[in-house]
């Protein structure tokens, strides 16, 4: 084989590679959910060893779920303010972390709970 014909070959090789399906190009119903778990779940998931977690325990006394997930009070405009911005230690997150398309289908996600009163 040529030097040509196997550089063709690990160039098509690498393109396809490099056209993999992000998480929001998922099912959208996946996409928001698979952002939370690779950005927010380290600090938010439930249990023990999850810093925003024990931080909203703290802040909350149980008044309110401290597990992200299962609170009915987060819109979807406020997460993206606290993804955006960040608050109290949690540091803000830049477009070229969380995309625009990624934090709509994050706080869609987040916000699944969301109860207007």
């Amino acid at each position: 084989m040529t030097r040509i014909a196997s550089f063709m070959i690990l160039a098509a090789a690498f393109a396809s590679g490099a056209q993999a399906a992000s998480p929001t190009e998922q099912a959208p119903a996946a996409s928001g959910k698979a952002v939370y778990e690779h950005w927010c779940a380290p600090c938010h998931a439930p249990g023990p060893g999850h810093p925003g977690t024990q931080s909203l325990q703290l802040k909350y006394g149980g008044k309110l779920p401290a597990v992200l997930l299962e609170r009915t009070d987060l819109s979807p405009q406020a997460v993206a303010v606290f993804v955006r911005q960040g608050v109290l230690l949690m540091a803000p997150f830049r477009k070229t972390e969380i995309t625009d398309t990624e934090l709509a289908a994050l706080t869609a996600y987040v916000a699944g709970n969301f109860k207007n009163p």
